[in-house]
C-alpha cells in the first residue's frame, strides 16, 4: 500500500516587476499546483486584474486566428517546443498573424472559388450526360412557349405507374435510356397542363435535370464545352494548391512557433489574473511536493531575489482542496487509471492502486482460467505495450493490465486443467469448475469474504491516517463492522456446518456487542471525537434511523458477499462455453477435419474477445461497487502542476 506524496503549501509575495519571470519559473519547474492565494490581507486590484483578463481574451482570439490560418494552409500544431516560450505582447503577435493572414488570404480564396467552380461544372456535366443523345438545342428546350418539356431521371419501377397516371392528360413520356434502377426520360405536354404534369412527376419521384444557362447548342456540344472547362478549372485548382503548398513550406515553423507562444502567453496571463494583489505586490499560493520545496526555491531565486516565500504544512480542514500526486512504481502504474476513473483519493487517504492491482488480476483470473486464453491475452498486452500496432496505440496504457490478467488467467488455467478449452491435455492442480460447481461457488464466496474484510481493514487504515478514532472503531466498515461481519459469518457457518472450534455463544455475544456499536456508530463517534451535538434531531427519530441503518448494513454485507458468487459462476460458464465450441466443431466435422479446427479457432477467438470483455466488466464492477465502497471515498483533487506548454496527460 502506498500513500500519496506529502504536500506543502507555498505562499509567495512577488514584486510587480518580477511577476512575469517568477510565474514563468513556477511553470518551468513543473512542481507548482496553483491554489487560492488565501488573501493574506490583500485585495484584488480590479484595474490590474481587468488588464490581465483583457490580455487573456486577446490571446484567445489570436490563437483562434492562428488556427484558422493553419487549417487553411494544412499545417498541424506539431509537437510542443522543447523550451517554454516567453511572454509575447498581444500587439506584436497580432502584427505577425495579420501578415500571415494577408499572404494566405488570396491563394486560399482562389482555391475555394476554383473548387466551387469545379463542383458546379461537374454537376452540370452529370445532369447533361443522361440526355447526351438528344438532338435538341438547349436554348430551344429553355424557351418553349407552348410546349412543356421536363427532362429528368426516375426509378424504373415507377415508369409504368407514371405512364398510367398520364393517360387522361395530353402528354408523352420518352425514355432515353435505362441504367441500373434509374431511367432517363423527357416528359412532353402542353404549357396549360404544366402544373398537373409537374405534380405527377414529383409523385413518381422524377428528379428534373438542371440545364446550365451559360451553355448553348445540343447537349452533346454542351458536354464537350463542359469537359474543356472542367479540365481548365482542374489546372487552375492545381496551381492554387501549388501556391498554398509553397506558403505552407515557407511558414510552417513560423506558424507553429507563433501558436505555441500565444498559447503559453495566454496561460501565463490567465494565471497572473488569478493572483491577489497588495498595491505593488502580487500574492500567489499553491501546493508543492514536500520533497521538492528546495528545488522550487532555487528556481525562484534564479529569476528574483525579492520574492518572499512561506512554507506551511497542510491543515486538516484543507484536505478536500489539497492536490494528490500518486507515486506508484511502474509495475502497478497501469492500474492507476482504473482507480482515477472511480475518483482521486483525498489527501491523507491511502492510494488503493497497489491493492487494486492484486485483487483485479486475482478476480479476473478466477473467472477466466485457461492457459491458452490467458497466453493470448498476455501476448495482446505485450502488443499494446510495444505500441507497434498503430490501430492499438490508443489502448497502450492498458497493456500492463491485460498482461497481468493474462498471467493470472494462465495460473488458474493450470489449476483448472484447461488449455484452449481442452481439459484432457492437463491434469488440474485443483478442481474443474464445470465438474465441481458447488466447490468453486463456495470457494469464491470465501474469497469474497476475504476481499470485503480487506476493504474494511483498508478503511481502518484510512481512519488511522486521518486520526478519526471514533470512525476507526465504530463505523460499519470499521473495527466494529469487521467484528460484526465475522461474527455473523461464524454464526452462519456453525448453523450449516456444525463442528467449529469456536462455540456459537461467544460469536453471538460478539455479534450483539458489535451490532450495538454499529447501530449507535454516529453517537459514539461524536462522543469519542468530541463533536457536539451527539444526536441531531429527536432521540426517537435517531433510534428509528439507527435501526434502519443496522438493517441496511446487514443486507449490504449479505448482498456484497453473495455478489462474489459471480466469480465461480463465470468460471463455470467459461468451461461451458468452451464445451459448446467443441460441440459445434464436432457437428461441422465429426472426423476432426479442417472444418473442425477452423470452428475451434474461431470459437476460441470469440470466447477470448466476447467473454473476456464481459469478465473484465464484471471484475471492474466487483472492485468498484463491492470492494471500493468499503474504504475509498474518492473526491480528491488531482495534482496538476502549472505548465505553459502541455506535455501530455498522466
Amino acid at each position: 500500500m502506498f500513500r500519496p506524496q506529502a504536500m506543502s503549501k507555498i505562499e509567495l509575495a512577488v514584486p510587480e516587476r518580477d511577476v512575469v519571470p517568477v510565474t514563468e519559473a513556477l511553470a518551468d519547474s513543473g512542481l507548482f499546483h496553483p491554489a487560492l492565494a488565501g488573501r493574506l490581507g490583500g485585495e484584488r486590484a480590479s484595474r490590474q486584474a481587468e488588464d490581465w483578463h483583457e490580455r487573456a481574451v486577446a490571446f484567445a482570439a489570436l490563437e483562434r486566428r492562428i488556427l484558422a490560418v493553419m487549417e487553411a494552409l494544412g499545417v498541424d500544431e506539431g509537437p510542443p517546443p522543447a523550451e517554454t516560450p516567453h511572454l509575447v505582447e498581444p500587439e506584436t503577435a497580432q502584427m505577425d498573424i495579420e501578415r500571415l493572414e494577408r499572404e494566405a488570404r488570396a491563394p486560399v480564396q482562389e482555391l475555394e472559388e476554383g473548387q466551387r467552380r469545379l463542383t458546379q461544372l461537374q454537376r452540370y456535366l452529370s445532369q447533361l450526360k443522361p440526355i447526351a443523345g438528344l438532338e435538341v438545342d438547349l436554348d430551344t428546350l429553355r424557351s418553349l412557349r407552348y410546349t412543356f418539356a421536363l427532362p429528368g431521371t426516375m426509378p424504373i419501377a415507377n415508369l409504368e405507374r407514371f405512364q398510367t397516371s398520364l393517360e387522361l392528360i395530353p402528354s408523352a413520356l420518352v425514355t432515353l435510356r435505362r441504367e441500373d434502377h434509374l431511367a432517363t426520360v423527357v416528359l412532353f405536354g402542353t404549357q396549360r397542363d404544366a402544373d398537373i404534369l409537374s405534380r405527377a412527376a414529383r409523385s413518381a419521384y422524377l428528379n428534373p435535370l438542371e440545364l446550365p444557362e451559360t451553355y448553348r447548342g445540343t447537349p452533346a456540344e454542351a458536354i464537350t464545352a463542359l469537359e474543356s472547362g472542367i479540365e481548365r478549372t482542374r489546372q487552375y485548382v492545381a496551381e492554387c494548391r501549388s501556391s498554398i503548398d509553397y506558403l505552407r513550406q515557407a511558414h510552417v515553423q513560423r506558424l507553429r512557433h507563433l501558436l505555441w507562444r500565444v498559447r503559453a502567453s495566454r496561460t501565463l496571463v490567465e494565471t497572473i489574473a488569478r493572483y491577489d494583489r497588495l498595491r505593488y505586490t502580487y500574492l500567489a499560493a499553491g501546493w508543492v511536493p514536500a520533497s521538492q520545496v528546495p528545488t522550487l526555491k532555487q528556481k525562484i531565486e534564479q529569476v528574483s531575489d525579492k520574492v518572499l516565500l512561506e512554507v506551511s504544512m497542510p491543515r486538516r480542514q484543507e484536505d478536500g482542496h489539497i492536490p494528490v500526486a500518486l507515486g506508484n512504481p511502474p509495475i502497478v502504474r497501469a492500474f492507476q487509471g482504473l482507480v482515477t476513473n472511480y475518483g482521486y483519493p483525498r489527501y491523507g487517504e491511502m492510494d488503493p492502486t497497489p491493492v487494486l492491482a492484486l485483487t483485479f488480476s486475482l478476480v479476473f483470473g478466477i473467472m477466466f482460467g485457461d492457459v491458452g486464453h490467458g497466453l493470448v491475452l498476455a501476448l495482446l498486452g505485450l502488443a499494446l505495450v510495444s505500441r507497434k500496432v498503430r490501430a492499438l496505440r490508443g489502448l497502450s496504457g492498458m497493456g500492463a493490465v491485460v498482461i497481468a490478467c493474462g498471467i493470472t488467467a494462465m495460473i488458474f488455467g493450470f489449476l483448472y486443467g484447461s488449455v484452449f478449452g481442452f481439459e484432457e491435455v492437463l491434469k488440474p492442480l485443483w478442481i474443474r469448475p464445470i465438474e465441481d460447481v458447488m466447490d468453486i461457488l463456495l470457494t469464491t464466496v470465501a474469497i469474497g469474504i476475504g476481499l470485503l474484510s480487506l476493504g474494511m481493514v483498508c478503511n481502518i487504515v484510512n481512519a488511522a491516517l486521518a486520526r478519526r478514532w471514533g470512525h476507526l472503531v465504530f463505523d460499519h466498515n470499521g473495527l466494529a463492522g469487521l467484528i460484526f461481519y465475522w461474527s455473523l459469518i461464524g454464526l452462519a457457518a456453525s448453523a450449516f456446518m456444525g463442528d467449529l472450534p469456536i462455540s456459537p455463544i461467544p460469536l453471538a455475544a460478539l455479534a450483539a456487542v458489535s451490532g450495538l456499536a454499529v447501530t449507535f456508530a454516529e453517537l459514539l463517534e461524536h462522543l469519542v471525537e468530541g463533536r457536539r451535538p451527539l444526536v441531531e434531531g429527536g432521540l426517537g427519530t435517531y433510534l428509528m434511523q439507527a435501526l434502519f441503518e443496522l438493517f441496511e448494513t446487514i443486507i449490504g454485507l449479505l448482498s456484497n458477499t453473495l455478489s462474489y458468487v459471480r466469480m465461480g459462476a463465470f468460471a463455470v460458464a467459461h468451461g461451458a462455453l468452451s464445451m459448446v465450441v467443441f460441440i459445434m466443431a464436432e457437428s461441422v466435422s465429426p472426423a476432426h477435419g479442417v472444418g473442425y479446427w477452423i470452428v475451434l479457432m474461431l470459437g476460441n477467438l470469440l470466447v477470448i474477445g466476447f467473454e473476456g470483455l464481459i469478465v473484465g466488466i464484471q471484475t471492474l464492477r466487483l472492485e468498484y461497487y463491492e470492494f471500493f465502497s468499503k474504504f475509498f471515498s474518492g473526491g480528491g483533487v488531482r495534482y496538476r502542476p502549472l505548465t505553459l506548454i502541455p506535455r501530455g496527460e498522466e
